[in-house]
């Protein structure tokens, strides 16, 4: 949405994880690679399923492709891509997904080089000047401590609270112990970002950004699963503005942290971008990679089937499926496989049967996830219409000014500002996200109402005059999940999962974060487990 999010999960235990599956890149496993030799003592070739065609799925596909891994992806819907999906019309160009991500996570670098995807990155214009709305009107949100001072955004308490923090919050034996509180695991965003900064931080900087990347609200997420990185930091430094200082000291010189490539040039990893020809830019590129023949779209993954409980021979696996492809009839029929690589929401994953050993696998034991609905509007307006046209990212709209001023929009990002080949040159292009946790009814409400909407929040803050000349409507019921104060018992029901499936693994953003270089890490991550539980069962059959 407006900004990527930092949301991550520490990944589960395993019987086959390797101590640190992300400390260095994997290499082609020499027993795998047998497995396609001419050597008569060779193992078979392995084979994965990957069910799920998003970019967490393509992502694992790839790297099982790159590994000598022979893989085959299911995905229920006609396209690949999930929610990320490009789509243009009449000089228009337009995401109605992620719009945008950053390399935050090393091996969403490393997967954008791998495809060569480097000349087609396109980082928008003035991405750096972000606006809230405080008391009705956009204003500027500070990027460095001189602006903050000068900013109207926060009161005079506030900033004084913001540099007090590394003050107030020191370094605590109890934090750093490993023992932490019932009340402190759970805690919320909201309650974690008020102790050390006070209301007003939390009502007009945290508020508006979790919105803008999650559809949540502060008092809702957990600091634990949206916010990872920083609950990890008060456990360790005490302050969150400390913890980050130092951090960032810590990484210098490390090309790893810093995000440099092998020519040792230096890169921007937490800048916003995205693709010239949009986001399915990135998805086009995984999917001729992994290969279109193995690929099949409009196939239902119904039943799977671990036929196995420990290190047995090939095809361990048995999948069911069921395909709208008259041509591919023969994928009604069980298929083996060796592993099986699950990236489909966890609502989906609890409609499919599962069996282990003859005998049905009951999935009573995962928790209901509470999933976020969003709209999403496109709409253009002619430049001579817009009398504020404001030059940036977009505008974000905190709740509270949504109650004081009667907006009723998440916030919009100024997408032809972002990115000016995506509407034609008389035109401003908008996308505006309206619903998430706090108007969850006004998500679904139809197209002419969201319109009306959409056109009267950007009068009062652009001064857009009269009707949008385009309008597009995208509307995902299940667009986030949320990452709630008692999201780990779903952690926890997904590493039950893996620990009593042999050969399971579940990747996406219900287990390690929403932001598309989170999935892309997560899908590379499960790829990297099953290739270590592959080898280890190579090894095993080969010994014997």
């Amino acid at each position: 949405m407006l900004s990527s999010t930092t949301a991550s999960s520490s990944a589960s235990s395993h019987p086959y994880r390797p101590a640190s599956p992300c400390a260095s890149r994997p290499r082609l496993r020499p027993v795998l690679a047998m497995a396609g030799s001419d050597d008569p003592r060779a193992a078979p070739a392995r084979s994965v399923a990957v069910v799920g065609a998003g970019v967490s799925g393509l992502a694992a596909a790839y790297r099982l492709r790159k590994s000598g891994v022979n893989v085959t992806v299911f995905e229920a819907a006609d396209r690949a891509g999930g929610k990320i999906r490009t789509n243009s019309e009449g000089g228009f160009l337009w995401d109605e997904g992620a719009n945008t991500m950053t390399e935050g996570e090393l091996e969403a670098s490393r997967l954008i080089d791998d495809l060569g995807l480097q000349d087609r990155q396109q980082y928008p214009n003035s991405q750096h000047k972000r606006y809230i709305v405080k008391d009705g009107a956009p204003a500027l949100i500070p990027s460095d401590p001189i602006s903050l001072m000068k900013s109207s955004v926060l009161s005079t308490k506030s900033k004084l609270a913001l540099f007090l923090e590394p003050f107030l919050y020191k370094k605590s034996k109890t934090r750093n112990s490993g023992k932490v509180s019932d009340g402190h695991l759970s805690e919320s965003v909201g309650s974690f970002f008020e102790r050390h900064f006070g209301r007003e931080v939390v009502d007009y900087l945290i508020d508006p950004f979790v919105a803008g990347t999650s559809a949540g609200d502060p008092e809702s997420l957990s600091i634990r699963h949206a916010f990872p990185a920083l609950w990890n930091l008060e456990r360790k430094y005490g302050s969150i503005i400390v913890g980050a200082i130092l951090s960032k000291l810590t990484a210098k010189g490390d090309p790893v942290k810093t995000g440099s490539d092998s020519s040792g040039k230096r890169r921007n990893r937490r800048a916003s971008f995205s693709f010239h020809g949009g986001m399915q830019s990135l998805i086009n590129a995984l999917h001729n990679e992994v290969g279109d023949d193995n690929v099949k779209l409009g196939t239902e993954v119904l039943s799977l089937a671990c036929t196995f409980d420990g290190l047995p021979a090939t095809g361990g696996w048995s999948i069911s499926v069921d395909s709208k492809d008259a041509g591919s009839k023969d994928l009604v029929k069980n298929q083996t496989f060796d592993a099986v690589i699950m990236t489909a929401p966890l609502s989906n994953v609890q409609r499919m049967k599962f069996g282990k050993c003859g005998a049905p696998f009951v999935l009573d034991f995962l928790p209901k996830v509470d999933y976020l609905p969003l709209s999403l509007m496109v709409t253009a307006f002619k430049k001579e219409d817009v009398k504020k046209p404001l030059e940036g990212f977009g505008v974000l709209i905190p709740y509270k000014e949504q109650q004081k001023h009667g907006l009723k929009t998440l916030g919009t990002l100024f997408s032809s500002m972002m990115f000016p080949d995506r509407a034609p040159d008389d035109q401003y292009l908008y996308t505006t996200f309206v619903g998430g946790s706090h108007n969850r009814d006004l998500a679904g409400a139809p197209t002419s109402i969201l319109k009306q909407l959409v056109t009267s929040d950007l009068k009062k803050l652009l001064g857009v005059e009269g009707q949008p000349t385009f309008v597009k409507h995208i509307y995902w019921r299940n667009a986030f999940p949320l990452y709630d104060r008692d999201y780990n018992s779903v952690l926890e029901a997904i590493e039950k999962m893996e620990h009593n499936l042999p050969g399971f693994f579940y990747a996406g953003n219900n287990k390690d974060g929403l932001a598309v270089g989170n999935v892309i890490a997560s899908g590379s991550k499960a790829a990297d487990l099953a290739i270590s539980y592959l080898e280890s069962r190579t090894k095993h059959n080969y010994s014997h």
